[in-house]
């Protein structure tokens, strides 16, 4: 083996103090957007299960005799402001009452409540357009619910 030359031993090692801080400055801001996305899409959930269940809440309340389409749009709203959404945001068509046939050749009576509801996504919206991305920044939210009707004679008021 050759031996080391003495003058390159005693050289020390150039210091590495500032490679955490470069290295730092390099992924923080790719974490920043992950959880910025994590929190957003959870916000985004959030909405989607309260648009969901509002249509549910809205359909039960359809197939019973004795409410009006106004009362299910009044209870859908109602739903939507108990889970902190904003009613005037939302938009409630009247439910829509059909026939089905199922597989077996019957047929019953069904209510179809829809209940649309924009999210604005508050954290990667803003991320996206500095980095020159879509300009969207929300996206419509749709809650569908079909019942069957117990009463034939039910069929909207």
């Amino acid at each position: 083996m050759a031996s080391l030359n003495p003058r390159l031993a005693r050289r020390r090692p150039r210091s590495d103090s500032g490679a955490e801080l470069i290295e730092l400055a390099i992924v923080l801001p790719i974490l920043l957007i992950v959880v910025a996305g994590i929190v957003d899409f959870g916000f985004l959930f959030h909405r989607f299960e309260a648009v969901t269940n509002a249509a549910r809440e809205g359909a039960r309340l359809a197939i019973l005799p004795d409410f009006s389409d106004s009362d299910v749009q009044e209870r859908v709203k109602q739903y939507l402001d108990s889970a902190g959404l904003d009613r005037a945001a939302s938009v409630v068509p009247a439910p829509t009452y059909s026939t089905q046939t199922l597989g077996s050749g019957a047929t019953v009576n069904v209510v179809t409540v829809h209940v649309f509801y924009p999210s604005n996504f508050a954290y990667l919206g803003p991320f996206a357009r500095l980095i020159g991305g879509s300009q969207r920044s929300s996206i419509m939210l749709k809650g569908t619910s079909v019942m069957r009707l117990e009463n034939a004679a039910a069929g909207g008021s």
